[in-house]
C-alpha cells in the first residue's frame, strides 16, 4: 500500500480545509488551478503536491471525487445499500476497510446504566482529517471524533463521554494512539488484525449503524435506503438522527450517507469535513487499483 496515506501534519490539515471551503463556494466544474493556490498561499506545485501527498489525488481529481454529480452517480448506480454489499467482497482491489472491522454491541443492561462500572480510556492523536478525540474499552474502540474548527479537545471528548455518562474515563493519550493510528492508516486494515469497535445505543441505532458498516468504500447510500434495508421504509428521519448520533465517526461511515438527491448533507463533524473523508477515501481506491 502507498505510504502516502500516513497521517500528514495538522498545518496540511488546515490548509486541506481551507481548499475544501473554497472548492464549496466555487464548485468543481471550472476549477482554475492558478487562483485556487493563490487564495490559499501556496505555488500550484505545492498544492498539487499537498493534495498528492494527503490522498493521492490531483487538486481536480479531489474535486471531482466529492461533487454532487458523484454523488449522483454514485446513487444511480448503486441504489441500494444490499446492492453495494453484493458487489464487492474481499478480492476486490479497493482494500475495503469495512470488511475488516468487527463490532461489539454493549448488552442493553450496560446501555440503561450508562456504561456504570466501566473503567475507560480517551485520547488524542493526530489524523489526515485534524485532530482525532477516541475513547475505548477492554473490547475495543467506543468513540471517535474530533477536535478543531471550534471544538475544542475537551467538547470533542465531552461528546463523546455522554453515551457513557457513568463510566469512569481516564485520559491517556498513549494508549489511545495506536488504535487511532489503525483506524486511519489502509496499511493497518486486514482480516488478521482487524479494528474493533464497541457500539452502544438502542436497538434501532446498533441496527443503522450496522447497516452503514456494509456501505463499501467509494459508494453512497441514503437514508431511505438505510431505512428499506432495515425493514423500516417509513422511518428515513428517524434513520438520519441515528446517523448523526453515530458515536465512531469514519470506522462507521456516517459520512457515505447523503440526501435522496445525491447532496451531501449534514455531518456531525462539519460538512467540510465529510467532503475531505470522501475525497481522500477516493484516493484510497485510486491507490489501490
Amino acid at each position: 500500500m502507498n505510504q502516502m496515506m500516513t497521517a500528514p501534519p495538522q498545518a496540511d490539515y488546515e490548509t486541506i480545509q481551507a481548499a475544501i471551503r473554497y472548492l464549496s463556494e466555487h464548485g468543481p466544474d471550472m476549477l482554475d488551478l492558478p487562483r485556487f493556490a493563490r487564495a490559499l498561499g501556496r505555488t500550484e506545485r505545492q498544492l498539487t503536491d499537498l493534495f498528492r501527498n494527503w490522498c493521492g489525488l490531483s487538486p481536480k481529481s479531489f474535486a471531482q471525487a466529492v461533487a454532487l454529480d458523484h454523488a449522483k452517480f454514485l446513487l444511480r448506480n448503486r441504489q441500494s445499500v444490499l446492492d453495494t454489499t453484493y458487489a464487492v467482497g474481499l478480492s476486490s482491489t479497493s482494500r475495503l476497510h469495512d470488511l475488516f472491522v468487527t463490532y461489539e454491541a454493549m448488552p442493553p443492561g450496560i446501555f440503561r446504566a450508562g456504561g456504570a462500572g466501566l473503567d475507560m480510556v480517551w485520547g488524542v492523536a493526530p489524523s489526515p482529517f485534524g485532530t482525532a478525540v477516541a475513547t475505548a474499552t477492554e473490547y475495543g474502540m467506543s468513540g471517535l471524533g474530533f477536535a478543531g474548527d471550534g471544538v475544542s479537545i475537551e467538547a470533542a471528548f465531552l461528546d463523546l463521554a455522554q453515551r457513557w455518562p457513568n463510566a469512569r474515563f481516564t485520559r491517556d493519550d498513549a494508549r489511545l494512539a495506536p488504535l487511532i493510528a489503525q483506524a486511519f492508516d489502509p496499511g493497518q486494515w486486514s482480516a488478521d488484525r482487524p479494528v474493533r469497535i464497541v457500539l452502544i445505543g438502542t436497538d434501532f441505532e446498533v441496527k443503522v449503524w450496522e447497516t452503514l458498516l456494509k456501505i463499501p468504500l467509494g459508494h453512497a447510500a441514503t437514508y431511505a435506503g438505510v431505512a428499506n434495508h432495515i425493514g423500516r421504509p417509513t422511518a428515513s428521519r428517524a434513520v438520519g438522527a441515528a446517523v448523526g448520533k453515530n458515536p465512531i465517526s469514519f470506522v462507521v461511515p456516517c459520512h457515505r450517507v447523503v440526501g435522496t438527491s445525491g447532496a451531501l448533507t449534514g455531518y456531525h463533524w462539519g460538512v467540510p469535513r465529510k467532503r475531505a473523508i470522501l475525497g481522500w477515501e477516493a484516493g484510497v481506491i485510486s491507490a489501490a487499483h
